[in-house]
């Protein structure tokens, strides 16, 4: 059967959550049909306001000096906490690094907590430019709890359309280290080369992603082999399924493969951020059970979370010191 970026539908998280049982399920149902392309469309109730304050300091902070934003690198969080630069981070298809730079932050943990002292590369302090920033840290941990609020109770549809609880992954989210990342893709004829791109083609790790905005056009989605403009209705969030979520479901939804390219005669930078909802790192991810049948025999085996995101985290180039380019 063909997918067209027509099949990408947009959904409305509170009629879900609040209206009547024909309601809901056609909010599940629409889900479920859209995420055959890996992605969806989401009405929402993050305040605009709370977008628009993190999106005017992170534009602030971005065009500091290198050496100022340098101050904020922090050595062996492979990318999960404090700024990440130019031409780091490199989809696993590609040799070519990709053309933006990234600042990250997720929630801390307390001190001593078990997570914490069995996966110290993965609670490192949380790092933000507050120094150069003023406000920028109440900001973004704002957006970030809205966001993961956001992600959460989308999960619950999710789980309702494969036939498990509705609760099902609230568990293994509890203090995970779920990550949100800003990222500014520069103008391109700033590249220093002409094979760079914004974004190469990948699938994200974790379980699904939030993308409540972007300043410029550029996502782009496969679907049937053929890349198609993701572009959400005015005031809707985009999210995309990972491959932790793939592994879970047997397959039965698949990773939204996609890449981030300026549109020809592109001369602006663009802006996004967008938050990777993980499990806790010693999740164990292995097909559930509702997810397989004599049609659907099950693809793989059981694999930690932990485990699997370092090895992406490899493949990205996000290891300072195993960088593959």
């Amino acid at each position: 059967m063909t997918i067209s970026s027509s099949d990408i539908l947009a959904v409305d998280l509170l009629r879900f959550e609040q209206g009547i049982a024909d309601e809901r399920r056609a909010v599940i149902d629409g889900v479920t049909r859209s995420l055959r392309t890996g992605f969806v469309y989401c009405a929402h109730d993050i305040p605009s306001e709370v977008i628009d304050r993190a999106y005017d300091l992170l534009a602030t902070f971005f065009h500091k000096p290198r050496e100022e934003k340098d101050q904020f690198v922090v050595e062996g969080s492979m990318g999960q906490t404090g700024y990440t630069g130019l031409l780091v981070e490199t989809a696993a298809v590609n040799a070519t690094p990709d053309w933006k730079e990234m600042l990250n932050w997720g929630p801390d943990v307390p001190v001593g907590h078990p997570l914490q002292r069995r996966f110290p590369h993965r609670y490192m302090p949380r790092v933000l430019p507050e120094a150069s920033v003023p406000g920028i840290e109440d900001a973004l941990l704002r957006l970030h709890e809205s966001l993961f609020d956001l992600q959460q109770r989308f999960l619950r549809i999710i789980a309702s359309g494969i036939g498990a609880h509705p609760g099902f992954f609230e568990g293994m989210l509890a203090n995970g280290p779920t990550l949100t990342r800003a990222i500014r893709y520069p103008p391109m004829q700033e590249a220093p080369a002409k094979d760079h791109i914004w974004a190469g083609e990948h699938g994200d790790i974790n379980l699904i992603t939030a993308l409540p905005r972007a300043t410029q056009r550029g996502l782009q989605v496969r679907v049937d082999g053929v890349w198609v403009d993701a572009v959400p209705p005015e005031g809707m969030a985009i999210i995309n399924t990972g491959l932790m979520l793939e592994r879970l479901t047997n397959g039965r939804i698949p990773t939204g493969i996609h890449r981030v390219i300026a549109a020809a005669g592109e001369t602006d930078e663009r802006y996004s951020v967008v938050q990777f909802c993980h499990p806790t790192p010693w999740t164990i991810l292995s097909p559930l059970d509702c997810c397989i049948d004599e049609r659907h025999p099950q693809r793989e085996g059981a694999i930690q979370a932990g485990d699997w995101l370092d090895e992406v985290l490899y493949d990205i180039n996000l290891i300072e010191d195993a960088r593959r380019v």
